[in-house]
């Protein structure tokens, strides 16, 4: 059975571990605003180790990264990229208003009723794809505040998740929640296998008349269409290569 290796470490918390109060196999690595966290953490992803959550303190945004140590080869441990974000989905979904509808574009977009708001990206070590490698990195950005003067209903692609009415919950919480849920999906992959972090990930995508969408052992994304035999393939690691829903200007959600 496929299993990925639950965050956590024996290595010393950082300094400034006190920012957030995550699950006890967590630790938090906080930097300032101007700090990138997705590059932080992969820069220093064997350092760090296992369970590291990189934080930036913004206003504007939930910004994070989180280290992983999968015990399983590379070509199938890429899967821990679903885990994250339906990790983050649900982080999003357990604060949102019960008329909202928090979806996700395969496979790193997220959006609140068709207004994007962010999404995850996906590196790992290089290595052999029959190794298990030395780490994997989930970075995740969720727009919590928006900074344009443009009027919300002039942008009507994009959105903050204060638009849309959601609690107080804050970049924070909303960092607090997502390695909560992270625990969830872990211990499910671990106990049942990796069908349950695809289903609750496949079910947040955009519903499609006559089709159904599977994941392969690989994370490549598999589309049967009713009447045809062969399944269309969407290659993750191609998909992964740049972040569809980031800005590389502003460094945030588009």
């Amino acid at each position: 059975m496929p299993t990925v290796t639950r965050p956590g470490s024996t290595r010393p918390a950082s300094p400034r571990s006190k920012a957030l109060d995550l699950p006890p196999l967590f630790r938090a690595v906080t930097l300032r605003e101007v700090g990138d966290a997705f590059k932080h953490a992969k820069a220093n992803a064997a350092e760090l180790g296992a369970g590291a959550l990189v934080f930036v303190g913004r206003f504007d945004l939930a910004e994070f990264a989180v280290v992983l140590e999968p015990d399983e080869p590379l070509r199938t441990a890429r899967r821990a990229f679903y885990a994250g974000m339906a990790a983050l989905i649900d982080a999003l979904a357990a604060h949102a208003p019960p008329e909202k509808q928090v979806r996700c574009t395969w496979p790193d977009a997220i959006s609140i009723d068709h207004g994007l708001v962010g999404g995850g990206q996906f590196a790992w070590c290089d290595g052999p794809e029959d190794e298990p490698p030395q780490w994997l990195v989930f970075g995740g950005m969720i727009r919590t505040v928006s900074m344009s003067d443009t009027e919300p209903g002039l942008r009507p692609l994009s959105t903050a998740i204060e638009e849309e009415g959601f609690d107080d919950v804050g970049a924070t919480g909303l960092v607090e929640s997502f390695a909560r849920h992270l625990m969830v999906h872990t211990d499910a992959w671990q106990e049942f296998g990796f069908k349950e972090v695809a289903k609750s990930y496949l079910a947040r995508l955009e519903p499609e008349k006559g089709v159904r969408r599977g994941i392969d052992e690989n994370g490549d994304l598999l589309i049967r269409r009713e009447g045809k035999t062969d399944a269309e393939r969407q290659k993750l690691v191609s998909a992964l290569a740049t972040p569809s829903w980031l800005d590389p200007q502003t460094r945030g959600p588009r």
